[in-house]
């Protein structure tokens, strides 16, 4: 992993305002040159204020009918509860969107582990028409960052880390909502674009760890984003950053 680049933004609000501009930014790259935009949302309250932005400041920024969602990871619940991170995009997002139904592939929190992780993968092979051994190729990839520097649901010192084939796997792991689903590190660097984006003074030590410490990807996962054909783009506010050695 070479030396992650980030930009430093002032505060929360204004990380959701910057996110949300990028997100614009990549939507028109994709849909002018591709003709679609496919995106792979993560879940997290900062990431709740920038989809808040995407229904409402920036609703005619982006040809939402040219827009197909996907989700890096989600908790085995039922889409209606609130640990979900379908219902979080649903809720201050895509519901207030004109969008059909056949432009959002969520992950079935609701099935078996198992299963859920099989059929996930299976429509993403579907939706992207792939081969045995592809992946698939998102135009953006957003990720939040845990307090131990997670990424989606690749938690520290889990095998699912070293994952090299599958596009899903099931993962139990230790915080609350113990079963779920995630997205490999394959797929995540096999996108054009992955946008971190990390807030609050609780993430500052992760943040110094994933930034300042040796690569070890077992300890801190985010440091597996390292697309070799792609770009990494952190934003993180100054709270979060306040422990690096540069800020």
């Amino acid at each position: 992993m070479g030396k992650p680049k980030l930009t430093v933004i002032d505060d929360k609000p204004a990380l959701a305002t910057r996110a949300a501009e990028e997100i614009v930014h990549a939507a028109g790259e994709a849909i002018c040159t591709l003709g679609e935009f496919t995106v792979c949302l993560t879940g997290g309250t900062t990431v709740g204020d920038v989809y808040s932005l995407m229904a409402d400041r920036f609703r005619l920024s982006v040809d939402w009918k040219a827009v197909r969602f996907f989700w890096g990871d989600e908790r085995c619940v039922a889409p209606t509860s609130p640990d979900s991170n379908y219902q979080l995009a649903n809720r201050t997002m895509l519901s207030k969107l004109a969008i059909k139904p056949s432009q959002i592939h969520r992950i079935r929190g609701e099935d078996p582990p198992a299963a859920a992780a099989s059929g996930y993968e299976n429509e993403l092979r579907e939706a992207f028409s792939l081969g045995a051994d592809e992946f698939p190729r998102f135009d953006l990839v957003l990720l939040g960052v845990g307090d131990n520097a997670h990424i989606a649901s690749l938690f520290p010192r889990h095998p699912a880390i070293h994952e090299a084939k599958r596009l899903a796997v099931a993962v139990e792991v230790d915080a609350p909502q113990r079963d779920r689903i995630s997205l490999t590190a394959p797929v995540f660097n096999n996108a054009a674009l992955v946008m971190l984006i990390v807030s609050g003074a609780s993430k500052a030590q992760a943040i110094k760890k994933i930034f300042e410490n040796p690569r070890n990807p077992d300890e801190y996962p985010a440091q597996l984003i390292d697309p070799s054909n792609g770009e990494v783009m952190w934003l993180v506010d100054k709270a979060a950053a306040s422990l690096l050695k540069s800020s």
